[in-house]
């Protein structure tokens, strides 16, 4: 556990300069593009240092904004607070900020960037469909999340999704607006054949990179999904609970109207792979989650 918990802390690290390097490379092609000159450079940096500061302090902030999280009343929700403190001391962790998402699809995901500034959110759907013990697993699935520092890497990955995609958006643009050469004519495209390179390689970029994300997505979540899953039968010691709580998931068809691509990937079960039906034999593939059945004989072994 402690070798993994380091290794995330080591792959947050790798993230986050790899994130600086692709915002920098994309930012000077851009400015470049524009005819910015060596200022671009400067700028290109310093719109990099930027990205990842706002990603490492305000990922979770976006992510809890995306999905319209609300901070959960203690009085209101009582049985949510009572649970999570039970479970934070049991696992030794500071309680979480909660939140709530106004939504019938039973769901939940952990978000912040280290245990101190931490926070967890539930659908209302999660509450109303699930007993005290499944709700236990489902939470102590997340609260492991948060235990071995999987949400920083996670939370991180929303950024990068949200802004691959602005970026794609403002190439797409760019390129019906200007065409290849940036708005030149063909007579300057001819002599500065530099301009036009530079071009085709921002738009192969711009393509390859929302893709990278999702790849990154996929190895960021998949197998941490299963460590969470052991971490929180660990917890509660009630190996039962998660598997009946995975079953319900499993048999919910509600989807989560408040979900997105950049943020599928930190939800207990992947939103967007419950629209139009359950998945097909392939599309485990290409999902931010392994399959639900795979996960519940994993645990049924321990």
């Amino acid at each position: 556990m402690y070798e993994q918990i380091s290794a995330n802390k080591r792959r947050s690290v790798l993230i986050i300069v790899g994130f600086v390097a692709i915002t920098f490379l994309i930012a000077w092609v851009v400015t470049v593009l524009l005819d910015f000159g060596p200022v671009g450079i400067l700028f290109a940096a310093v719109f990099a240092a930027g990205s990842a500061f706002f990603s490492y302090w305000s990922s979770d902030k976006v992510a809890l904004a995306m999905s319209r999280a609300k901070p959960a009343d203690e009085k209101v929700y009582a049985r949510y607070h009572n649970l999570v403190e039970g479970l934070c001391i049991a696992g030794g962790l500071p309680k979480p900020r909660l939140y709530i998402v106004e939504d019938p699809a039973p769901n939940a995901f952990a978000t912040g960037r280290n245990p101190k500034n931490a926070a967890v959110a539930v659908t209302t759907g999660l509450l109303e469909k699930m007993n005290r013990v499944e709700l236990e697993g489902v939470l102590a699935h997340e609260l492991s999340h948060i235990k071995n520092y999987d949400i920083l890497v996670m939370t991180i990955a929303v950024t990068m999704v949200g802004f691959t995609a602005l970026v794609a958006d403002f190439f797409a643009r760019w390129a019906f607006w200007s065409g290849l050469g940036g708005g030149h004519d063909r007579d300057d495209d001819n002599n500065n054949p530099a301009g036009t390179i530079l071009a085709v390689f921002g738009i192969v970029l711009v393509i390859l990179a929302p893709i990278i994300a999702q790849l990154m997505q996929m190895a960021i979540s998949r197998q941490r999904e299963y460590l969470a899953d052991a971490s929180a039968v660990s917890l509660t010691r009630y190996p039962p609970g998660l598997i009946n709580a995975l079953e319900k998931l499993k048999a919910d068809t509600t989807i989560v109207h408040t979900s997105s691509k950049a943020t599928a990937h930190l939800w207990i079960e992947g939103p967007l792979e419950m629209q139009a039906g359950k998945k097909r034999s392939f599309d485990h593939l290409f999902s931010t989650h392994p399959p639900i059945d795979d996960r519940i004989a994993a645990l049924s072994e321990m």
